[in-house]
């Protein structure tokens, strides 16, 4: 079962899509993120790139999160996060979006701007850090923006050439399945 952690939402139970199409990230892990980003939620632009349920970026909102724009390539998905919007009573600050990431990327490129982006996809699409460098080039976020990469195999490094102007705040892994990194995008360089 996933539900909403904390503040206006809390408890409050989410649908998620039946069989392996989706990995919802544990409630253990959610806590983890959220503890971590807890004092910059707050009136963010929310990016919720893989949005699966819509359980970070509804959790977000729960949390004070202006809006959350939602993306997902999965019609299935998007079908999941648009009911659960509406029962959380929460559609009129979600944006949705079905498209790849790459896609979403390149069409929202100087039209959208975001502080705060969950970047969660599939373990084995290991995209974390292409995704974090097409929302940098496509200039998609603005500089103090926080990046949180959830990954499985793939590597997100400090030091990552590809990773020019963002800076690491906290690398956490749990497990041998599953690292995160939160990452603040400095803006200074590409």
């Amino acid at each position: 079962m996933v539900r909403i952690i904390t503040g206006s939402k809390k408890g409050r139970k989410l649908i998620t899509l039946e069989g392996e199409a989706t990995r919802p990230t544990s409630e253990r892990i959610k806590g983890a993120i959220f503890s971590s980003i807890q004092f910059d939620i707050e009136n963010r632009r929310v990016l919720d790139l893989f949005a699966g349920s819509g359980q970070l970026g509804f959790e977000a909102l729960s949390r004070g999160a202006e809006s959350v724009t939602f993306v997902d390539s999965e019609r299935d998905a998007m079908d999941i996060v648009k009911r659960n919007a509406k029962d959380l009573d929460l559609f009129d600050k979600s944006k949705f979006s079905i498209a790849d990431y790459r896609n979403y990327i390149r069409k929202a490129s100087g039209r959208d701007k975001f502080d705060l982006v969950f970047i969660d996809p599939p373990y084995a699409m290991e995209c974390c850090v292409d995704s974090a460098v097409r929302l940098r080039d496509a200039e998609l976020i603005i500089p103090g923006a926080i990046l949180v990469l959830e990954s499985g195999t793939e590597t997100v490094e400090e030091g990552d050439q590809r990773l020019a102007g963002f800076e690491f705040v906290k690398s956490t892994s749990y497990g041998k399945k599953t690292s995160v990194n939160v990452l603040i995008y400095r803006g200074d360089e590409k």
